[in-house]
Order: structure tokens, then C-alpha cells, then sequence
């Protein structure tokens, strides 16, 4: 088995590994979209979490991994495995890979030909949708991804449910993932309806100081070199991390939102101006995850703050009158906000 590199041996990006560790502490949050230049380790962090994730419990024999304490409504594997009602094991959090180039059939699934041919039986074949029920879907280059995958994506993101109707097969089940996607945005733009139903957007930087760009080909020449001497270096500080991604799962449903805190976030969401309720939702789960991660009791400006600029960034209209990028305008609204 090939290994990863490890999550805490990253070299700064500091806003990118924490929009993925809130994400996995409440995969409510919406998803990740880490946006910046190549080359700057989106994607080594996104793999390095499938080794950060704790374990979860699965249901045993069923394809969509469904939690025994809530079976998935539907699921026809879990109905079929009534008589071993509350057989379970702990299986690693699906992190799966979603290629440019899949095909339909590929994503949400088909006929299984080979029973269909050799048993005459209909029978459907689960997709990478399935395989990532409960999990992480990632999509490198996600702005080059194909109108039609991008329709059906949004549609299986909103509604947590997959739904193939197909060959005479007629078949539902539980889809719900955590959308992560990376990209260079002079590769062209994601397209509105699909970076609305990402929770939150990251912009990653080449590093310009020197300590840093010395310190990032240092230990990736390190890690190639000798891969297993490298992970063992860094696995204390990863398994650091894991127990606060433990901790903070178990902490966020006693953390408390004060009105105030509600208030806040309502006020920065009209003076930026953006559309619906969404950046608003999304800003408190954020924030909430944050303080259930640093282990506070309730969420306060400070967590609001630091989740603001991911949470809010990619929610804003153009302003033909303001040539500030989005991250400038939002940091401009939480100091008159917030102050300082």
C-alpha cells in the first residue's frame, strides 16, 4: 500500500487544512473548494486526510456503508441483512476520487452485466456516488468537470439521495458526502450553481518567503526518498490531529450559538450583501465546527472571524463599482464589524 503524505507535515496553507478539518468534524459545513496556484498542495491535502479520518462503523455487508445506528431508508443491502440486524465494523471514512473523464454510468451506477448475462437477474452495480456515502467525493481540476456531471452532482449534493433510472432498473440510495474539489482558476471558472453547494472556498498561494519554499521542497524530497521513515516522523502530529477531529465530533453538539453570535453573522452576511440565507448557514456551522475542534463551549466573534473568509468568499456579486477581490471585501466587512 502506497503511503500518503502526511497531513501535518504540509508546509503552512493554514486556512486550507483547517476548512478541511471543520468539514470533517461537521460534514454539514457543505464541503471544501480549495482554489489557487498549481503546484501548492491541494491535492496532497485533501489524500492526506483519507489516513487523518478516525474510523467509522458501518453496517457489515452493505455497499453503501450505511451507519447501523440509522440504516439508510431504502437501502435495499440493509433490508436484506435484517437477520443480522446490528452486526457492524469499523471501516476507514471513504475518501474517493472522482476522474474528469468518468462516465455517468461510472458516477451514480448501472446494470451489473455479468449477472445480468450469466443469472439473467437485474441487478445494479453501485457507483462512485455509493462508494462515497458517509465519506469525502473529491474532484480534482472540479472547473473542468463536464456539464452533465456537474447537473447531476448538484442535484445528488442538495438531496443526499441518488436516483437511477435505467435498463429497467429502477433504483435509490443514500448519497450523502462531502463534496471537496481543488482547481486553478486560470483554467477557467466553476460555474455558479455548483460553487454555491460548496460550504466553504479556499484560496491557496505559492509561499514567497524563502524559509518556507525551502522548507516545502525539503520535506517533500524527504518523503520520496524514504516514504515510511517520513510518515513515522510525522505520525504523532497526525495522530494529534485525529484525536481533535475525535474530540471535536463528539463536542459539537454541546456547543452553544448565542443569539449575539447569530446576530453577527446576519449583520456581516448584508453588509457583503450576499444572496439567500446560505452564507449565513454556513458561517455558524463553520464556526460552531471551529469551536467544537478547540474545544470551546460556545461560538463567539473569534471563530467567526477566522471562518469568515472561506465561509463568505465565494458568495459575493460582482460590484462594478469595487475592483477589490472578494477576500479583501469580506476582510474589509469583518473589521468594520468586529473591529481592529
Amino acid at each position: 500500500m502506497s503511503l500518503t503524505f502526511p497531513f501535518s507535515a504540509i508546509v503552512g496553507q493554514d486556512e486550507m487544512k483547517l476548512a478541511i478539518l471543520i468539514a470533517a468534524v461537521d460534514p454539514s459545513v457543505g464541503g471544501v473548494l480549495v482554489f489557487g496556484d498549481r503546484g501548492t498542495g491541494k491535492s496532497t491535502a485533501v489524500r492526506a486526510l483519507a489516513a487523518m479520518l478516525p474510523k467509522m462503523r458501518a453496517v457489515i455487508g452493505c455497499r453503501y456503508q450505511c451507519d447501523p445506528a440509522s440504516p439508510g431508508a431504502g437501502c435495499e443491502f440493509c433490508a436484506a441483512l435484517k437477520g443480522v440486524a446490528g452486526k457492524s465494523h469499523l471501516i476507514p471514512v471513504p475518501v474517493v476520487d472522482l476522474p474528469l473523464g468518468a462516465t455517468e454510468d461510472r458516477v451514480v451506477g448501472a446494470l451489473d452485466l455479468e449477472r445480468a448475462l450469466s443469472q439473467g437477474v437485474k441487478a445494479f452495480e453501485p457507483g462512485l456516488l455509493a462508494r462515497a456515502n458517509r465519506g469525502f467525493l473529491y474532484i480534482d481540476e472540479v472547473n473542468l468537470l463536464e456539464d452533465h456531471l456537474v447537473d447531476l452532482l448538484i442535484d445528488v449534493a442538495a438531496s443526499g439521495e441518488n436516483v437511477v433510472e435505467r435498463e429497467g432498473l429502477s433504483v435509490r440510495h443514500p448519497a450523502r458526502f462531502v463534496l471537496v474539489g481543488s482547481g486553478n482558476p486560470e483554467e477557467g471558472e466553476l460555474r455558479p450553481q455548483l460553487l454555491d453547494r460548496f460550504g466553504l472556498s479556499v484560496e491557496v498561494k505559492t509561499p514567497t518567503d524563502l524559509p518556507s519554499r525551502v522548507e516545502v521542497v525539503r520535506r517533500r524530497d524527504q518523503f520520496e526518498r524514504d516514504p515510511a521513515a517520513f510518515t513515522e516522523q510525522w505520525k504523532k502530529q497526525d495522530e494529534r490531529v485525529r484525536r481533535s477531529i475525535t474530540k471535536g465530533k463528539a463536542q459539537l453538539a454541546k456547543v452553544a450559538v448565542p443569539d449575539a453570535a447569530l446576530e453577527r453573522a446576519a449583520q456581516l452576511c448584508m453588509a457583503l450583501g450576499t444572496d439567500g440565507l446560505r452564507g449565513e448557514l454556513t458561517l455558524i456551522r463553520a464556526a460552531r465546527s471551529l469551536a467544537a475542534l478547540e474545544g470551546d463551549d460556545a461560538v463567539g466573534d473569534a471563530h467567526l472571524r477566522r471562518v469568515a473568509p472561506s465561509a463568505l468568499r465565494h458568495r459575493l456579486r460582482r460590484n462594478p463599482l469595487d475592483d477589490a477581490g472578494s477576500t479583501v471585501r469580506v476582510d474589509r466587512a469583518v473589521a468594520e464589524l468586529f473591529g481592529g
